[in-house]
């Protein structure tokens, strides 16, 4: 499967983005997805996840009540809908896949990284 990830961008503190990823290749409803992130410096982070049917869902602290995954298979896509961003929220936001495992730390499809700014 193909990831595409888009809608980053520059937004002040407080702001709100939505992080798309398209897939292509194969029928997506098939695969768990997560969007990880990485700030200079800094290990890559599991932000978010969603499983298949989209019925179980998982936040990392730092993002809990502020962003939310979902998706639509019937459009092959996963969204991000992050709220209230602030300053530490500034990454490289990456989507991933993988067929058979729930947030794993290395999943088997990735897509390229969207850069999201959020300024002070």
């Amino acid at each position: 499967v193909q990831l595409q990830a888009s809608g980053g961008g520059l937004v002040q503190a407080g702001g709100s983005l939505r992080l798309s990823c398209a897939a292509s290749g194969r029928p997506f409803s098939s695969y768990y997805v997560e969007w990880f992130r990485q700030a200079p410096g800094q290990e890559r982070e599991l932000v978010a996840a969603i499983s298949g049917s989209g019925a179980r869902t998982y936040y990392a602290d730092s993002v809990k009540g502020r962003f939310t995954i979902s998706r639509d298979n019937a459009k092959n896509t996963v969204y991000l809908q992050m709220n209230s961003l602030k300053p530490e929220d500034t990454a490289v936001y990456y989507c991933a896949a993988d067929r058979n495992t729930w947030m794993t730390v290395s999943p088997s499809y990735w897509g390229q990284g969207t850069q999201v700014t959020v300024s002070s």
